[in-house]
Parts: structure tokens; C-alpha cells; sequence
């Protein structure tokens, strides 16, 4: 497609509407950070059972984003958003009347269904709907609106907290606070669906299932010129296509089947995102704060500081992606991020009897604990998504994506259940626990020199 051509506005609007479910994504999983503390004290929980209450959220968003690619191609892209809201909508009534921790973990199980549905179709929506040389701007929106909805979430949080005195006080009627931190998701939830619902369908989902006239007005709006062209362009990669299946993800060498590269290319960012511990900032982060000696609304405000980084560093991002590429930003990033954990590792190594930071040591901790989220955010955190979006061809995408995104919040699992079991009484502690961190982030500096290749600037049909 040609640039002088592309209809920004509406290709904007659609990269936008798409993009709420990222938002709702981000609040989702990180409106949990507040209510964590009060959860815990509410229903007298042990470390396990808060790291289950946490953590299982995201086993629902495993199994979400695994079935949310063969339900992309069965029903649409537009469908499954639509469900997603609806999912999102129900987890948060839900969470904010629990009766127990295990009706807790229900609702915040739907929710994580949700979440891991809109984030594989809104990656996949993207990029299928997005001209190649806007893909990596456009694809960053996923990321953008995540981090929006991370720090809308700590922010409500914050705000409800400073007017009720706590999380575990009355917030108006016998309603806690905590609970009506999960009763705001009701309204983005809700705007996600109008949205959605207001969306064209992916002109490569329409082309799939022989909807031409469909898929040519939809392409129209997108760019004018050249819609044939792009028709037959899109129909030549499902040429004498078979439904995408994980045999697809195989290749055979030597008479043997072995997953293919680019597959394992794939899985490796996925995992490797999660396994530097950036959630554990967003999930714990004020629990984390207080453990070491903030008070409780300052714990709480230093989260939104994070999330306010994020934010900005995000924007950053989506302004270097496509200039300076996707491999030069994920090995900047993997040196930052290994070295800020390694500093953060050695200032918790250094806590008091008590557990609290002598007073350098947690100036320190803060400054490099935000310069982790600085290049976590302007690196790792859109150009994950960016890349799964667009490093798979046609045929496998979906199936692709859906398999990446199972290991991805797999190993979120992994990093939200093991933290408060790794550093609470019976654990090793909080620094040796961000040495794990760092090791990985120094691995993925080894990764993605010698695995990954660059995607900028081309054409989905080209992969």
C-alpha cells in the first residue's frame, strides 16, 4: 500500500478502538496491585493463598489467548472482542463482592479469560488492518493503551485510598474501598464493547472466508489505490491453505519434525517479557514499597510514579519503532533493564534486620526501580507485541500468536505466584529473588542478538 494514499483518520480510529482492550488489559491486571494488601487482611490469607488469588487471573488469560486465535478465525476478530468485553465486564462486578479468596479467584479467572483473548486479537487486528510502513507505530497502540490502563488503574487506586484513609476502610455504604477499586473497570469495559462493536471486520479475516466485496471496502477506507492488487496479494498466501493447526508450527530436518525457527523466535520474546519480573512492579508494587519501610499512601503513590514512566517511555517507544527498528530497541533495552535489576538486587541485599532499606539504599532502589521501567517501556513492552503481530506469515498467525501467547502468561504465572512465595517468610528473600530477574534479562541480550531478525518496513505477505 502507498503512504500518500493511506486514510490516517480511519486507520487511527480503528488502531484506537482495537486498542481498549489493551487498556482493559492493563487495568485489569494491575488493579489487583491495591487491593492486594486488603485482600489479604480481609480474609486473613496466607502468602500462598494471596499468590493464588493473584496469580490464577492469569492461568484464565493463558487459556484465553491459547483458544483466542482459532476463535479469531472461526468467528472474527470483531466477535471476539466483543466477548472479551463482555468478560471483563462480569469480572469486575464479580471481584468487588467476593464472599471468599476462592469465588475471588472465579471472578478474577473470567477477567483473566478476557485479558488474554484482547491480547491476541488486538495485535492481530492491528496488524492486518494497518499499512506496512505505519504497522510498528500502529502496532505500539497495544502497548500504549496497556500501559494507559496500567496507570489509570494505580491512579484510581491512589485517589480512592487518599479519600478512604486505606484500601481495607469504608469507602461509602458498607462498601470497601478495595472493592470499588475493581467496580471501575465497569465503565471501560463497557465503552469496549461499543467500540467493538463499531469496527470493521479484518479485511484478511473477510478475504479467508471468500467475503471479497467485503474485504475490498474495508481496504478502500484503509487506501484507496491498489485494493485489487492487495485482494490478490492476500489470496495468493491462503492459496491451497489447509485450517492453521500446531502441526503447522513444525518444519521437518533431517527426517525429523522440529518446531520451527521463527516459532521459537517467538516464544523466546514472549517468555523472555515476562521473565525479567516488570509485573511484579505492577501486581506488588505497593505491597513490595511497604515491605521495605514506605507508608501506605506513599507506597501507593510511588506505583503511579512507575506507571506514569511507563506511560511516557511508551510514547517513546512508538516514536523510535519504526525509525530505529525492533532489534536495536530490544537489545537497548536488555542491557538497561539487566543492569537496573542488578541494582535493584544488591540495594534489597542490603535491607535492615527488619526488612526496611537503610535511607541511601532506597533512594537508589526508587531511581533505578523507575530507569528499569524506563527501558522495559520503551523497548521489551510494545516491540513484544509489535513483533508477534507481524514476524509470522498468513497462514500460521493466528495459530502462531496463540501458542506465544500461552507462553507468555504462562510465564507471568510463573514470576506473579512465585514473588510473594520467594520473598515472603519462608523465601529467599527480595534481593536474591531480582538476581533471578536479572539473569534473564541479561540472557535476552544473548537471545535477541542471535535469534532475532528485523521486521521493520515489511509487508505482512512477505513473511
Amino acid at each position: 500500500m502507498s503512504s500518500a494514499n493511506s486514510n490516517l483518520r480511519h486507520i487511527v480510529l480503528i488502531t484506537l478502538s482495537a486498542a481498549i482492550g489493551g487498556f482493559l488489559f492493563g487495568f485489569d491486571s494491575s488493579v489487583i496491585n491495591g487491593a492486594n494488601g486488603a485482600l489479604k487482611t480481609h480474609f486473613n490469607a496466607s502468602d500462598y493463598q494471596l499468590a493464588w488469588a493473584v496469580s490464577l487471573a492469569l492461568i484464565g488469560a493463558a487459556i484465553g489467548a491459547y483458544f483466542a486465535g482459532r476463535l479469531a478465525d472461526m468467528f472474527g476478530r470483531v466477535r471476539c472482542m466483543l466477548a472479551a468485553s463482555g468478560l471483563f465486564l462480569v469480572s469486575a462486578i464479580g471481584s468487588g463482592i467476593p464472599f471468599g479468596i476462592p469465588d475471588f479467584i472465579m471472578w478474577r479467572v473470567i477477567g483473566g479469560v478476557g485479558i488474554g483473548v484482547a491480547s491476541i486479537i488486538a495485535p492481530i487486528y492491528i496488524a492486518e488492518t494497518a499499512p506496512a510502513h505505519l504497522r510498528g507505530r500502529l502496532g505500539s497502540m497495544q502497548q500504549f493503551a496497556i500501559v494507559i490502563g496500567i496507570f489509570v488503574a494505580l491512579l484510581s487506586n491512589y485517589v480512592i485510598v487518599r479519600l478512604a484513609g486505606s484500601a481495607n476502610n469504608t469507602f461509602f455504604g458498607s462498601f470497601k474501598a478495595w472493592q470499588v477499586m475493581f467496580w471501575v473497570e465497569i465503565i471501560p469495559a463497557a465503552l469496549y464493547g461499543i467500540a467493538a462493536w463499531k469496527l470493521p471486520e479484518s479485511p484478511r479475516y473477510l478475504v479467508h472466508k471468500g467475503r471479497l466485496e467485503e474485504a475490498k471496502e474495508v481496504l478502500a477506507k484503509i487506501d484507496s489505490e491498489g485494493v485489487n492488487k492487495e485482494i490478490e496479494s492476500i489470496q495468493e498466501t491462503f492459496k491451497n491453505e489447509k485450517p492453521a493447526k500446531l502441526a503447522d508450527l513444525f518444519e521437518m530436518v533431517g527426517g525429523k519434525k522440529r518446531i520451527a525457527p521463527i516459532v521459537w523466535a517467538g516464544l523466546g520474546l514472549a517468555i523472555l517479557q515476562q521473565l525479567v519480573g516488570i509485573n511484579v512492579i505492577f501486581y506488588y508494587g505497593t505491597m513490595l514499597w511497604q515491605s521495605v519501610g514506605f507508608g501506605e499512601s506513599d507506597a501507593f503513590f510511588t506505583s503511579v510514579i512507575s506507571s506514569g514512566v511507563n506511560l511516557v517511555m511508551t510514547i517513546v517507544a512508538i516514536m523510535l519503532i519504526d525509525k530505529i527498528g525492533r532489534k536495536p530497541l530490544l537489545l537497548i533495552g536488555s542491557i538497561g533493564m539487566a543492569i537496573t535489576l542488578g541494582t535493584l538486587a544488591a540495594c534489597f541485599m542490603s535491607a535492615n534486620v527488619d526488612g526496611s532499606l537503610p535511607k541511601a539504599a532506597g533512594v537508589i532502589a526508587l531511581i533505578a526501580a523507575n530507569l528499569y521501567v524506563t527501558f522495559f517501556a520503551a523497548t521489551w513492552g510494545p516491540v513484544m507485541w509489535v513483533m508477534l503481530g507481524e514476524m509470522f506469515n498468513n497462514r500460521i498467525r493466528a495459530v502462531a500468536i496463540a501458542i506465544c501467547g500461552l507462553a507468555q502468561w504462562t510465564a507471568n504465572f510463573i514470576v506473579t505466584w512465585s514473588f510473594p512465595v520467594l520473598t515472603g517468610k519462608d523465601g529467599i528473600g527480595v534481593g536474591p529473588t531480582y538476581m533471578i530477574y536479572t539473569f534473564f534479562a541479561a540472557f535476552s541480550i544473548f537471545f535477541v542478538a542471535k535469534f532475532i531478525k528485523e521486521t521493520k518496513g515489511k509487508e505482512l505477505e512477505e513473511m
